[in-house]
């Protein structure tokens, strides 16, 4: 099942996606909140997937991003080994363990909404990557039971504005300017998403393919990664974990984004998201 938020007539609502149409959750009874959703259904989708309520075709709405605003936007940072090897390049030191920071959630974005560039850096650079989404309250997870805490999965992009993410050790600033956590276009949910760590993955500017690599690639696994985050504090309904990027990266040549530039990020079985980069106004 795809779990969906979407605007339609100046009015945002939840919905389920069904082939070329949404059904609208909000309609149903579901609320507006992603986030409440998910608490409530503590990823039993039985009513969500049964419900019946008005359609519209998904060519007649704007999917926003499938969680408008998570408590935590964590992601991890190289954890592929080829990409960590030429960040090292780069002057990037590679870590020996799982390097977590915090992207600021004013940066949540739609799927096919803009990026901005800042008007502070022309360093503007694109980060593919596999997102899951939380469904269950949880804290110190064991690794055998962390992807039962999983509601779904999202195609990410970890905007990343290289000089200014250099300045700080915690990579903060640097990846949570505006518009700069782009996500979705749903949530496909867990039981639908056979293997998560079997997903390719791949990343076009202006349709010249930049990334393209596995998830099975990942040095530390979706289990590892819950697991280990959860030791430190509680993960909550909603909450997004965009879990590392392959190489291809522009930082890897210095060939950052510009001004309308189109970045397209497709992984098998979760759809697309495609963004324009926009000025910052």
């Amino acid at each position: 099942m795809k779990l969906a938020r979407f605007t339609r007539n100046g009015a945002t609502h939840l919905g389920r996606v069904d082939g070329d149409e949404i059904t609208d959750l909000t309609d149903a009874g579901f609320g507006t909140s992603m986030r409440a959703l998910l608490a409530k259904a503590q990823n039993d989708f039985a009513d969500v997937r049964e419900a019946t309520a008005a359609r519209h075709p998904l060519a007649e709405v704007t999917l926003e991003a499938p969680v408008g605003a998570p408590q935590k936007l964590l992601a991890l940072g190289m954890n592929y080994k080829d990409h960590a090897e030429k960040a090292a390049a780069r002057g990037v030191k590679v870590p020996d363990t799982q390097i977590w920071f915090n992207k600021q959630v004013s940066c949540v974005n739609g799927p096919s909404q803009g990026i901005e560039m800042p008007k502070v850096s022309d360093q503007l650079d694109f980060e593919g990557e596999l997102a899951l989404v939380i469904g269950k309250r949880c804290r110190h997870v064991p690794r055998d039971a962390a992807l039962s805490v999983v509601a779904g999965y999202a195609v990410g992009n970890d905007v990343s504005v290289r000089d200014w993410q250099m300045r700080s050790p915690t990579f903060t600033l640097g990846k949570s300017f505006d518009t700069h956590g782009p996500f979705g276009p749903w949530i496909t949910t867990a039981d639908e998403v056979a293997d998560p760590e079997d997903l390719r993955i791949r990343t076009w500017v202006n349709g010249a393919l930049k990334q393209d690599a596995s998830t099975s690639l990942m040095i530390h696994k979706l289990a590892d990664q819950i697991s280990y985050i959860s030791q430190v504090f509680t993960l909550m309904p909603g909450d997004v974990l965009f879990t590392g990027t392959p190489a291809g990266v522009g930082m890897e040549t210095g060939d950052y984004l510009r001004i309308g530039d189109i970045v397209r990020i497709e992984i098998d079985g979760l759809g697309v998201i495609q963004n324009p980069v926009v000025a910052e106004p």
